[in-house]
């Protein structure tokens, strides 16, 4: 295949809708962006505008074309991949093409009566042994319940076969291949796993979790491979005639794009939240130690690949919100700046469970602490507790990782915007007490997904050209003595046990 052979991706994220332009070698051509709003009908409640992210994506697509030197169009496009905000759920009528609702997004907390309520006397692991998942808000099944259960008129149309559910990459593949004029109906086995709907092992939707939770079969997508041709761009998008043939959640194609091909091997992505996955291999490891079992990737009729991940709700979002909700600094830059006034977090601990507390605790009742003041702190200590709250996150998820995979970890590779914060970095190194590793492409979750399709139509030959094409961008090694990493861990676990049972059950959101 040429050298000169591009791939697009398209990120649909939980902020943004991207469209990057890849070249043979994984570098950037151009990109395109916008963000979409977030809204918050109420505490704990989180949507996003289906239509707004599709009209987005397109506008993301043309921004690609328009940015790239030479001018490029999609003739000069060999394949495009998507890659998505996963759990987020989105349920539409497949004769308009309208949404029934707005997007329930993955931090949203309004199902926990569901959850409760499938979860009965067998508690959280009841579908756990098969779809790797404790039953929790996070994932899409209980979302889409929610909907039919509450929009009129919306189960009775579900049950009539005449409405379709998905996951943003579903959402976005209908729209590009046609929409109600023939749009194709499909979906990965990554963002299958998170649906709490597909059973593991055969990967395909399990029908009895389906009946427990009211969600008629004929609304869901065909579970297809990570890495195929599902169908072509629709012939009067900007897209028209390019294969679409690679969709990875977001989270697996940032361990794609990271390289993260053997067994053992891990990445931690900072962006609104966080995610550390381990690749797994062929195998099916249950956690015994709070963290998911979900599919890694699957490349064609190859062997599937299973990962462990740990997810944290809140890391940039934490930083957002300084800035948006307190207006205690301008820009998200800035509270490195800030942070580096201070020569320590002053005894300030911030854990941010708005949402509740993820991996490894699955906490629903923890809400938010700032911890350990005095009249000595100010806001750069605060900026600071902000900072380190991601990297403490980060190390609950990693020593649970090391149990339950009986291997510790060797080094970390990283992505995503946080990793321009080099004082989180460093103090990452220093709390997990092995080296952080950059990669000089940052994006790689976008890069993930155009290697997913670029392997499908033969731009690059399979793992081997992605493992050449990564290239290490900065390294960070532990600087912190035993004693005081273990005195700051100390503190902060004591801080998370202070955010629990916050929530009243008869008002919990």
């Amino acid at each position: 295949m040429s050298e000169n052979t591009y791939v697009m991706a398209i990120d649909q994220g939980t902020t943004s809708s991207r469209a990057i332009i890849f070249d043979h070698a994984g570098q950037i051509v151009s990109t395109g962006q916008l963000e979409h709003e977030q809204i918050f009908p109420r505490a704990g409640w989180v949507e996003h505008d289906p239509m707004e992210i599709w009209r987005n994506v397109r506008q993301a697509v043309a921004q690609a074309f328009a940015a790239s030197t030479p001018d490029l169009t999609s003739k000069d496009l060999a394949a495009v991949g998507i890659t998505n905000q996963r759990e987020t759920a989105v349920v539409w009528d497949k004769t308009t093409g309208e949404p029934v609702y707005n997007a329930i997004v993955w931090q949203d907390t309004r199902t926990q009566a569901i959850v409760d309520e499938l979860a009965g006397d067998e508690g959280a692991d009841r579908y756990k042994d098969v779809c790797g998942l404790p039953l929790a808000t996070y994932f899409t099944g209980p979302k889409v319940t929610w909907i039919l259960d509450n929009v009129e008129g919306a189960r009775e149309k579900a049950e009539k076969g005449d409405l379709l559910m998905g996951t943003t990459d579903s959402w976005v593949l209908w729209n590009m291949t046609g929409g109600p004029d023939g749009g194709v109906h499909v979906t990965d086995v990554t963002n299958a796993s998170r649906t709490m709907l597909m059973d593991l092992r055969t990967l395909e939707w399990d029908e009895s979790i389906c009946a427990d939770m009211r969600i008629p079969m004929s609304m869901l997508p065909r579970i297809a491979s990570s890495s195929e041709e599902y169908a072509e761009g629709r012939e009067q998008g900007l897209l028209a005639g390019v294969p679409i043939a690679g969709i990875l959640g977001d989270q697996q194609a940032a361990t794609f794009g990271q390289a993260c091909f053997e067994k053992g091997m891990a990445k931690n992505t900072y962006g609104t939240g966080c995610f550390v996955l381990m690749n797994t291999g062929t195998e099916i490891v249950k956690s015994e130690n709070g963290l998911l079992t979900t599919v890694c990737y699957k490349i064609g009729d190859a062997d599937t690949v299973y990962a462990l991940e740990g997810s944290i709700a809140v890391a940039g979002s934490l930083v957002q919100w300084l800035r948006d909700n307190l207006g205690l600094i301008k820009s998200a830059e800035e509270v490195e700046t800030l942070a580096k006034g201070v020569d320590d977090n002053g005894g300030t601990y911030f854990v941010p469970a708005f949402s509740g507390l993820f991996a490894p605790h699955w906490r629903s009742d923890a809400r938010g602490a700032l911890v350990g003041m005095t009249r000595f702190v100010n806001k750069g200590h605060i900026a600071r507790a902000t900072i380190e709250a991601t990297a403490y996150q980060t190390r609950e998820v990693i020593d649970a990782m090391n149990a339950d995979s009986g291997v510790d970890l060797t080094e970390l590779k990283v992505d995503g915007g946080m990793t321009a914060n080099e004082l989180l970095m460093q103090f990452q190194a220093d709390q997990l007490g092995v080296p952080v590793v950059r990669p000089q492409i940052a994006e790689t979750t976008a890069l993930g997904a155009a290697y997913a399709a670029g392997i499908a139509v033969g731009v690059w030959s399979g793992e081997q050209d992605v493992i050449d094409n990564w290239a290490e961008g900065r390294r960070w090694e532990p600087a912190e003595g035993d004693d005081e990493r273990e005195r700051q861990y100390r503190n902060w676990k004591k801080a998370v046990t202070k955010t629990l049972d916050w929530v009243d059950d008869d008002v919990l959101v």
